[in-house]
């Protein structure tokens, strides 16, 4: 008989023997604390509808984006691991063989962080018994499968079964949020909340952003023909989300800036926008002064306010074409904070009702920028290492370069920023390892004392993802 596949328990904590005594001392009292999962991309509808969930590719392959850029990167194709495409051409919809594609291609992922998750998802989540291999494929296909048929593994059980104490979704600002209106109603409305989402909706140069406006229009109720109505239909959609237990905004942007317009300048703009002759420099200059309006905005409604700038989406227009966009074409490139923030923060920067959370993918910014700004400014906090940054190594280095300037209690613990359910847990756990590590570290240099440290484990772990993401 074989050994059945396991993970080692000690995986991801310091190499050395001392400060993996004491990482692991310190992970043991976290490990099995709830998680709060704030910042993420699991559909409502799933939780409303409480149906099994799909196939084994269908889940864990084809809407992973991480797994999907890998595999393309070493030679694949989007359409033969099951990505719908645009003009009708041929895609693969035979889930085992996408799930065999994956598999014959699992050595690729050594090292990666999508490694870690997916084996904690095969292993601790399916209990699959041979490691992945283009052999074991099919015994690991019918495992998964016969499982996410079962009742255990609907999407309401698992909220239990994976200690979700509370989940975020995102939706767009026009949404109705009739699948969060349903779950309140049948008492799940404080487990999973909507997060208001406005993007599509601020950038006038947008290919739909005209098909927003009047959705926005039907969904406050208000006519959006000029900027006050649009400011008060945005305003409207806000409390929406807030009666619907929503507690923070997420906003994307290309291009980071958040100077102030006159009234006149914005009313001009908006208007030449629903003319349709909005300049691209105009569009982009009203991007900027809508974020400091959505930052006085959440200064009345207490929502709090996510941002994360510095991502190229769709970097390859012919992929885009011809598969849609959120394809693993994302490309991070350098931002500057400092400059780009001043007017936001200079308004609302000491702002008692403004809890302002700066993602980043550019690292040289954490020391440099990030830190510095969270440091000072009582409205900021500082949101975890993200999407290509939630990996050991790079949270590692996340932690070392802000905790000197802004230490512990300025950052907002972590955030998944997943549509895959299942990886959920995987990732908050590999999160709880890296900063077991590097509080073992300060323990074993005699920076802090063990107490203190299981302390400030726990207040990662929860205290500050729910201080930080409560409505002011």
């Amino acid at each position: 008989m074989t050994t059945p596949w396991s993970l080692h328990a000690e995986r991801a904590l310091p190499a050395d023997t001392t400060t993996r005594a004491i990482a692991t001392e310190i992970y043991r009292s976290i490990a099995d604390l709830p998680i709060t999962s704030m910042h993420g991309h699991v559909d409502a509808g799933v939780f409303d509808r409480d149906e099994p969930f799909g196939d084994p590719a269908e889940v864990l392959v084809t809407p992973d984006h991480y797994l999907l850029r890998m595999l393309v990167s070493q030679g694949a194709n989007l359409a033969e691991l099951g990505v719908r495409t645009l003009d009708g051409s041929p895609y693969e919809t035979d889930p085992r063989a996408i799930f065999r594609k994956f598999a014959e291609g699992w050595h690729l992922f050594r090292g990666t962080p999508t490694r870690y998750w997916m084996e904690h998802v095969l292993v601790e989540v399916f209990g699959v018994e041979k490691p992945l291999s283009a052999d074991t494929a099919d015994e690991a296909y019918d495992r998964i499968a016969a499982l996410l048929a079962s009742d255990a593994f609907r999407p309401l059980a698992l909220l239990d079964r994976f200690n979700i104490q509370l989940i975020a979704t995102t939706d767009g600002a026009a949404d109705p949020l009739a699948h969060h209106a349903s779950l309140q109603e049948r008492g799940w409305g404080d487990r999973i909340v909507p997060t208001f989402r406005p993007d599509p909706f601020l950038a006038l140069d947008g290919a739909h952003w005209r098909d927003h406006i009047d959705a926005l229009s039907a969904a406050s109720g208000i006519d959006v023909v000029s900027y006050p109505a649009y400011l008060s239909a945005l305003e409207q959609r806000r409390q929406a989300f807030v009666a619907m237990g929503g507690v923070a905004t997420d906003h994307g942007t290309t291009i980071l800036d958040t100077t102030p317009l006159t009234d006149a300048e914005t009313a001009r703009i908006f208007d030449a926008a629903l003319a349709g002759t909005v300049s691209a420099a105009e569009a982009q200059a009203f991007g900027g002064h809508m974020l400091t309006e959505m930052a006085r905005m959440s200064t009345e409604d207490g929502l709090v306010m996510q941002l994360h700038p510095g991502s190229l989406r769709n970097h390859d227009p012919a992929v885009q074409a011809l598969h849609g966009p959120d394809v693993g074409y994302d490309i991070p490139f350098a931002t500057e904070f400092t400059r780009a923030l001043q007017p936001l923060l200079m308004r609302f920067g000491h702002h008692p009702r403004l809890r302002l959370i700066l993602f980043t993918l550019d690292e040289d910014t954490y020391s440099r920028e990030l830190a510095p700004l969270a440091g000072v400014y009582p409205a900021v906090r500082l949101g975890a290492p993200w999407w290509f940054l939630d990996a050991p190594d790079a949270m590692r280095r996340g932690r070392e370069a802000v905790t000197e300037t802004a230490g512990f209690y300025n950052t907002t613990g972590f955030v998944d920023d997943t549509r895959a359910f299942f990886s959920i847990p995987a990732r908050h756990d590999l999160s709880r390892r890296v900063d077991s590590g590097y509080l073992a570290r300060l323990v074993a240099e005699h920076r802090l004392e063990l107490d203190e440290a299981i302390a400030t484990a726990y207040d990662l772990t929860v205290t500050l993802p729910q201080s930080a993401y409560t409505r002011t």
